[in-house]
């Protein structure tokens, strides 16, 4: 089994960047993005010399400055660890400069979920079944088939799904263990039986020999499969099943899947009078989320896209849909 390696700080601000990490995994916070963020940063003042542990407006402008073709979004995440980092070392009696939040206006259009028809999944997920695999990657068609099916199907993020190792697949009890992911929320998550027979099927193929410890969806490198990898195949698949994808940054997108499962999941139960003040807790238990608030958006995305069932919607459970935004990363 690989170990990922652990993050070595080099630059003067070593200490409190280690310190900041630890602070927020603390508070229940995984950090992953943040962690990779602080470590550019890390090396920007490596490769300017910078040696005074003095967090100055001068090296944070030039940290946060607007780059060639950068997206807003990408920027604001810059911005806003520049403030969060300068508050950290204030408050540890460090001098810094605090990021003013009326500096620079950073705010950005809520990402409106992409909810695929059947039909888009249907043509998607026979493009996924036949894509080619290769002397470097001889599994790719089953290790994607079913990691795409386990994502639309038990509404994973999609580094839950690369985390899973073979103990936590539990096929004689249908589920799947689900730990230390988002806000360190452990959870037992149900497969339909469809799905438990497309992870026994796999398992056979694949992983006749392996070790309990070993990663579910195994890369050909060794260790699970990155992120990143499984983004360059879901687009691929996309564009072989004629879906239009706006390229990085734009929908669809991986995370897309579990929107998709959590919308059609409401649409199904409020066809079938389903008591949603009682069932919607169930699907946010379901989904990971740490309150209703976020499972709750999804009523308000069923009722806009399926236009014959919102009057049902709003007459029952009025009182359950919100106004607000969508938060992607839930």
């Amino acid at each position: 089994m690989t170990t990922k390696k652990e993050v070595v700080f080099e630059s003067t601000f070593s200490e409190f960047l280690t310190r900041l990490i630890q602070e927020k995994r603390a508070l229940g916070y995984r950090y992953k993005k943040g962690e990779a963020e602080l470590l550019r940063f890390d090396r920007f003042c490596n490769s300017l010399g910078h040696t005074d542990c003095v967090l100055t407006r001068d090296l944070v402008k030039q940290w946060t400055e607007k780059k060639e073709c950068e997206r807003v979004a990408t920027r604001t995440r810059r911005i806003s660890l520049m403030r969060i980092l300068g508050d950290f070392m204030v408050r540890n009696g460090q001098q810094a400069w605090v990021y003013p939040i009326a500096t620079e206006s950073i705010s950005t259009e809520p990402y409106i979920p992409y909810i695929f028809t059947e039909t888009e999944l249907r043509s998607f997920f026979s493009q996924v079944d036949h894509c080619s695999s290769n002397a470097n990657s001889p599994n790719r068609q089953f290790v994607f088939s079913l990691l795409f099916r386990m994502l639309y199907g038990c509404g994973l993020r999609i580094s839950e799904a690369l985390s899973l190792r073979m103990k936590d697949v539990l096929l004689k009890k249908g589920s799947l263990q689900i730990l230390q992911t988002k806000f360190n929320k452990d959870r037992l998550v149900p497969m339909h039986p469809s799905l438990v027979s497309c992870c026994l099927e796999y398992t056979n193929r694949i992983h006749r020999f392996s070790k309990p410890e070993d990663p579910f969806f195994p890369s050909p490198y060794g260790g699970p499969y990155p992120p990143r990898t499984a983004y360059t195949v879901f687009r691929e698949m996309l564009w072989a099943a004629g879906i239009s994808h706006g390229g990085k940054g734009f929908g669809p997108r991986l995370h897309d899947l579990r929107h998709t499962f959590a919308v059609h999941c409401l649409k199904h139960w409020v066809l079938n009078g389903l008591d949603l003040s009682v069932a919607l807790p169930y699907l946010s238990c379901y989904l990971g989320h740490t309150g209703l608030k976020s499972t709750q958006v999804y009523l308000r995305l069923t009722a806009e896209l399926y236009p014959e069932i919102v009057s049902a919607v709003e007459k029952k459970f009025g009182s359950l849909i919100p106004d607000g935004s969508y938060d992607e990363t839930n």
